[in-house]
């Protein structure tokens, strides 16, 4: 047994219960060794989950550091973009655009989307209100001013306890849509409470993502904002300029005004005026700046 016996077979021998025996050995050995292989691998499976639990732990703590840090010192900044009267020029909305100075520097919608994943996400978009409507009062004479607001916040009634219920029509809300909304209940019975405050609303993203029809139904907004993947290059692409003129018989027939985003080019403007969109913003017409450096376009 010392020496490592572990069966005996008696005298005389036979050879058909050596063969069973031997085969019986073998198969044991195997199984021991496959369960021996298969403890390994799950062992460092469990290892491999543990350390990517903790990184992703670790991960959401920095985040929460960093969004908190970014609400305590108010470091979040607000620029403008001019939404403009294609025929005449004449700027009639601005939309507050969130700029961030701190560590890491990455783009703005990259910030909300950590904090909303960490739960922050409200917090920091009505800071970000809040910033723009500060400023409503320097704004354009006439001039609306846009803020962005996700469903969620939208959902919560919080917007009817900020400063927007008080500048009532002056304020449109784009609805930012990034992910698919399962209830709207709540959130429409929201939107009727800010309505019958004088607040508007736009559903941005108009032709890409959830920005669908079915979503623009739903909400019943004032302005339906084209997404920038439809403005591109539409004075070269027919299938843009159908889908467009779609856009624009929708719109009047549910009352809603579009916005063409992403005008860079004056084809891009002659096109979209020519397709009968009114309005619209985009570095041609204007870059996203400070209150003063708009007042001198």
């Amino acid at each position: 047994m010392s020496a490592g016996a572990d069966d005996f077979l008696l005298k005389p021998l036979d050879q058909t219960e050596v063969v069973l025996r031997v085969r019986n050995l073998l198969r044991t050995r195997s199984l021991h060794l496959r369960v021996q292989h298969e403890r390994a691998e799950l062992e460092e499976r469990l290892r491999e989950k543990e350390a990517a639990e903790r990184a992703e732990e670790k991960r959401l703590v920095e985040a929460a550091i960093r969004i908190r840090d970014v609400l305590d010192r108010g470091a979040l900044d607000v620029v403008f973009q001019p939404i403009v009267d294609l025929t005449g020029g004449e700027i009639v909305g601005m939309e507050a655009l969130s700029r961030f100075s701190v560590e890491p520097l990455r783009s703005p919608d990259k910030w909300f989307a950590e904090a909303a994943e960490v739960g922050l996400g409200m917090e920091l978009e009505l800071m970000a209100i809040d910033r723009a409507l500060e400023l409503i009062r320097r704004m354009p004479n006439g001039a609306f001013l846009s803020v962005n607001a996700s469903p969620q916040l939208l959902a919560s009634g919080v917007l009817m306890k900020t400063g927007a219920v008080r500048h009532g029509s002056q304020v449109v809300v784009e609805v930012t849509e990034h992910a698919r909304i399962d209830d709207y209940a709540p959130l429409t019975e929201s939107l009727a409470q800010l309505r019958s405050r004088g607040i508007r609303f736009a559903v941005d993203d108009a032709g890409a993502g959830f920005a669908s029809l079915q979503h623009i139904l739903k909400l019943q907004p004032d302005l339906i904002k084209l997404d920038i993947t439809l403005t591109r290059g539409i004075d070269a692409d027919p299938v843009r300029r159908a889908l467009t003129a779609s856009l624009v018989m929708f719109g009047d027939e549910v009352g809603a005004r579009l916005v063409a985003e992403g005008i860079e080019t004056e084809a891009e403007q002659t096109t979209l005026c020519s397709l009968g969109v009114h309005l619209g913003q985009g570095y041609h017409l204007g870059r996203p700046a400070p209150l003063p450096e708009i007042d001198g376009l």
